[in-house]
């Protein structure tokens, strides 16, 4: 059924339309009705059919209001609804069903609810109607003129909006129409819509119209502008995919293949030829699969094809077949290294422990010894002797974990550990591999080293090591760990345990001059272009050298003096000088300028209140020197040269005991009250600390009270007791070798320490004379005897 009625047309120009004073009200959802605007509308419900019934049978006039509310399935109560609607004529209505009315209505004005009356079957109320304004002014059309040219283009660039709607804008003159056409055309919410027409004032309509015209006009720019660049991207893709299509074709018509499936099909290749353990295999095909699905310009082709790399390249299988022979290993080690003795016994060991037992695991060794020893070199050595390949990598100033366990392959640019990396370089799984500098490891924030270190180093794990970067598990058991440090102090404990000592303390003047003859010549002849015939160092000079232009344990200063006079010979040659030369002793004034050290024990300790101790360095051995002296003053004991707790703890005990036993050493009772005690240990911008020298401490405070003078070539060390017991100390080898190099002949030592001296060499033990002690009253005895 439609309805039609001409009668009720609307009035046109600025007339006023006439409106009933009492409306039936129609809620409706999401659709806001402005004045002179047409809209369908349907409507459901029994109320709502019965209002446009009676509407029709009367003025075809009802009251359209919005509801707050997104759901009509109740009937809405006064307070769900808008307070300013639009009254509209129902143009049109048809029922095409029982279940819903189809309306077209279109807006006749704007008007505000007074009151509701609530009687039934319907929502009425009666209304004030909101006349239109009708003023213009010069800001009002300007404003409608450029509503206008915004409108147009948002028409432009929409694709929703009617084209027709324009022509119908520019028609319009009036400010107030054209913001009601605008605003209902718009895609914007019931809530800005609802803002609009309860705006009564012209130019504030306008201004907010304005604004949100704007607003979708910024939103379809940049929308065009997003559908051009995807248009032109797909565009730039499918014009690459028929190229590549193209080209397919012809490489297949060429009979060539697909680069990048030779690249895959290489590395399936290497997967298979190379035998992965088991997880390595699984993990391998999992990442050439992935590889297969990319595209070679994607940056996880590169990640994925340099994993690859890694773990084909592994040597997983390939291992070095060790040298058994034990007579020919100990003439390689012979060959190398003077001396040595225990470590090269170690190896032997290790290689016929290898010829019984052929999958024995290799050891962890750590060789400890002052600079210049030959730790390095002795690990190359080894790696000789086993016919095994030597990587080395120097833990020196390392503070990142990731250096020994690799990154994760998340991160750019990531790669494997150092451990990794060597065995790649070794291109075998049982290199000799050093680890220098172990205990100069650091730690910070990216991590321990050290405690990386851990499972590498631990026979028991690290058969299964496992790099961040491989991610899969890598057998280490075959490979031999050595390590090298100066101290152990910094070494931590638990890393400490997993490795085997092998002391390398020093060499004596007759060790040094063997290898400097045997070793240190030869090599700094052959670097400098000279020979035997031209250049000859005679076995008095080296020694000269030694003891006067050298103070170390190990070999590096001597070999820089030899490298000096090779220098200073290959001048002359160079020069064109012909004719042998022989260094002597009393030439090397005029290579290496005057005498650098010479022995102070003979002059410093000739007054009373002077003795020498023992000191252990990171160097070696050394001697020090304690100076006591007294002056009037109020009983005091002064302390000086940089020295640490325990030992001034030591001087006081010393004192302590002197004063106890005065009487037993002739010493006046009192001799404390009106006199001054200063003891001082030269090298004062040197630190020194430690309990062994207590027992030089004591001796210079006796030799000082008694005045007696402690013999000049006589060296001590020991732990002293308030009892007046002499206690053990360490680091006897390094100090008698210290002690021997600076013209030591006798040495006081405690009797604990006796059996520490079978690793002093034989020559060493025989050149000095020992005295082992229990008590002070023994030192006493042995350094001050009775005249």
């Amino acid at each position: 059924m439609v309805a039609e009625d001409d009668n009720h047309a609307l009035p046109t120009g600025n007339e006023t339309p006439k409106v009933p004073e009492v409306l039936p009200i129609l809620p409706v959802i999401d659709l806001t009705l402005f004045p002179r605007m047409v809209l369908p509308l349907v409507v459901h419900g029994e109320e709502s059919r019965k209002l446009v019934d009676e509407a029709m049978g009367k003025d075809r006039r009802i009251g359209v209001l919005v509801s707050k509310k997104k759901d009509l399935k109740v009937s809405p109560k006064p307070d769900d609804l808008y307070s300013v609607g639009t009254v509209a004529l129902i143009l049109k209505m048809s029922k095409p069903d029982e279940k819903g009315t189809q309306l077209l209505v279109q807006g006749v004005s704007r008007f505000r609810i007074e009151e509701y009356l609530l009687d039934k079957p319907y929502l009425r109320a009666r209304i004030e109607s909101i006349p239109e304004q009708t003023t213009k002014d010069i800001e009002i059309e300007a404003m409608t003129s450029n509503l206008g040219g915004l409108f147009q283009r948002v028409l432009k660039l929409s694709p929703y909006l009617p084209g027709e709607l324009g022509a119908l804008a520019i028609s319009l003159d009036d400010g107030g129409m054209l913001a009601d056409l605008i605003a209902s055309s718009l895609n914007i919410s019931k809530e800005e819509k609802q803002t609009i027409l309860d705006s009564q004032d012209v130019k504030e309509r306008l201004k907010e119209v304005t604004r949100l015209i704007n607003r979708e006009l910024q939103v379809l720019e940049l929308g065009q502008k997003i559908q051009s660049q995807v248009k032109q991207d797909m565009d730039k893709a499918q014009r690459e995919f028929y190229l590549r299509q193209q080209l397919k074709a012809i490489k297949e018509e060429l009979g060539e293949k697909d680069e990048r499936k030779l690249e895959v099909d290489e590395y399936r290749a290497k997967i298979a030829e190379k035998n992965l353990p088991e997880e390595a295999k699984k993990e391998a095909d999992r990442e050439l699969e992935r590889l297969e699905r990319m595209h070679p310009s994607s940056s996880e082709y590169t990640v994925a094809s340099t994993y690859l790399d890694w773990l084909t390249v592994l040597p997983w299988n390939e291992a070095t077949e060790d040298v058994l022979d034990i007579k020919s290993a100990q003439k390689v080690l012979d060959e190398d290294h003077y001396d040595l003795e225990k470590v090269k016994k170690r190896i032997i060991e290790y290689l016929a422990v290898r010829k019984l037992k052929p999958d024995s695991k290799g050891p962890i060794l750590c060789f400890v010894g002052p600079p210049g020893t030959g730790k390095t070199s002795l690990g190359r050595s080894i790696a000789r002797a086993l016919g095994r390949k030597f990587i080395r990598i120097s833990l020196g100033g390392v503070r990142d974990e990731a250096e020994i366990r690799g990154h994760r392959r998340t991160y750019v640019g990531a790669l494997p550990g150092r451990i990794i990396q060597g065995i790649r370089r070794a291109e075998k799984n049982n290199p000799v591999f050093m680890l220098d500098e172990i205990d100069k490891v650091g730690s910070d924030f990216r991590g321990d080293p050290s405690s990386a270190l851990l499972e590498v180093l631990d026979p028991e794990q690290n058969f299964t090591f496992s790099d961040h970067y491989l991610d899969v598990p890598f057998d280490l058991s075959k490979v031999m760990f050595i390590t090298t440090a100066n101290i152990l102090d910094t070494i931590p404990p638990a890393l400490r345990d997993r490795m085997e000592e092998l002391d390398l303390p020093g060499y004596t003047e007759d060790e040094k001059l063997k290898i400097a003859q045997r070793y240190l010549v030869p090599r700094q002849l052959e670097a400098h272009g000279l020979t035997p015939e031209v250049l000859t160092i005679t076995a008095d000079a080296i020694r000269r050298i030694i003891s006067g232009y050298t103070r170390e344990a190990g070999l590096r200063n001597l070999e820089r003096e030899i490298a000096a006079i090779c220098r200073g010979v290959a001048c002359v040659v160079a020069d064109g000088r012909k004719g042998p030369t022989r260094v002597k002793a009393r030439s090397l004034h005029k290579f290496l300028g005057p005498v650098r050290f010479r022995s102070e024990a003979g002059e410093r300790i000739s007054v009373p209140g002077v003795a020498a101790g023992m000191a252990w360095t990171q160097a070696g051995g050394d001697l020090i020197f304690v100076e006591a002296t007294k002056m009037k003053g109020r009983h005091a004991l002064t302390l000086t040269g940089q020295l640490g707790d325990v030992m001034k703890e030591s001087a006081t005990a010393a004192l302590s005991f002197i004063r106890s036993h005065a009487k037993k050493f002739n010493i006046p009772e009192n001799f404390y009250e009106n006199q001054e005690i200063h003891v001082h240990v030269p090298a004062g911008a040197i630190p020194k600390d430690g309990p062994s020298a207590g027992v030089t401490m004591l001796t210079a405070l006796a030799s000082l009270l008694t005045d007696k003078t402690v013999a000049s070539d006589m060296a001590m060390s020991g732990e002293i007791t308030l009892r007046g017991q002499v206690l053990p100390v360490g680091g006897i080898k390094e100090k008698v070798l210290g002690a021997h190099r600076a013209g030591i002949k006798r040495i006081v030592l405690p009797k604990w320490n006796e059996k520490d001296l079978e690793d002093v060499p034989k020559k060493v033990r025989k050149a000095i004379q020992f005295h082992f002690v229990e008590t002070m009253d023994e030192v006493l005895k042995v350094a001050l005897p009775k005249s």
